[in-house]
């Protein structure tokens, strides 16, 4: 009974917040005249941290806060766990545009928001799509706007740290603006499963590690840039988990799949 009740409120209260937010959001956009949208979206992210904020089974907290990042060019990249991944990192205070896939942008009221807030939509799969997601965030890197992007491209089926796609650390590396990598743990099951009731509290963590400069560094430098920064995401969860960085790595864990 106790769960039927806590879900309801919950969903009760993210569906007014969203309702709510809606026109708010749309009279700040009218009055937004920065090129990057920068109040705009941090009202935007502003929901996604009060969804969490009425949600009484998340606990959150947010470990190693930087405060210098209001306006300043930086690529943050973060391992991708669950949807619920985009409401607990807008509880991080600095404002970010998300790529996206396209998809979510049709998402009635939502996808509208994401559009007014300026963030990027995706098209997986579509080459000349994810060459306009990379100029489209230049754009807001020069207008000292964060932008942050899921490497992984899709959320892990596990709970494991899947492959990075280089995206992040070739926008990084053009535009000579840090890497500012976030370990996300937590969220897998933040989330009801075919059910609209959630269960038990959940511990969920943002951890902010130190930014990795890219200054000098070139297109050859992108792998190991893109490896250094999973190599720190996957320390920080397996420490998370009182675990060996291996265990949580999921390409390490399927190639020795295969070869057993």
């Amino acid at each position: 009974m106790l769960a039927y009740v806590r879900s309801l409120w919950i969903w009760g209260a993210v569906t007014l917040l969203i309702l709510f937010w809606l026109p708010l959001l749309a009279i700040i956009r009218l009055l937004d005249r920065d090129p990057a949208l920068y109040t705009t979206g941090r009202w935007f992210r502003r929901l996604g941290s009060a969804m969490t904020r009425v949600n009484p089974v998340w606990n959150i907290t947010v470990k190693g806060l930087p405060e210098h990042y209001v306006r300043k060019p930086v690529v943050v990249v973060s391992n991708h766990q669950s949807l619920a991944d985009i409401p607990v990192i807008s509880r991080l205070p600095w404002e970010m545009k998300w790529v996206a896939k396209r998809e979510l942008f049709r998402v009635p009221i939502v996808g509208w928001m994401m559009q007014l807030a300026g963030d990027i939509p995706l098209e997986r799969g579509d080459a000349r799509s994810g060459a306009r997601v990379l100029a489209h965030a230049a754009r807001y890197l020069k207008n000292n706007c964060p932008v942050i992007i899921f490497p992984e491209g899709t959320r892990s089926p596990d709970g494991l740290v899947g492959r990075f796609t280089d995206g992040a650390f070739h926008l990084a590396v053009a535009s000579q603006v840090p890497v500012l990598p976030v370990a996300v743990e937590g969220t897998r099951d933040a989330l009801p499963k075919k059910n609209w009731r959630f269960g038990d509290t959940i511990n969920i963590t943002v951890s902010v590690l130190p930014e990795v400069s890219t200054a000098g560094l070139t297109r050859d430098d992108v792998e190991s840039l893109r490896e250094r920064i999973r190599t720190m995401i996957c320390e920080n969860i397996a420490s998370a988990r009182n675990v060996s960085p291996a265990s949580v790595d999921a390409v390490l864990q399927r190639s020795g799949q295969k070869r057993a």
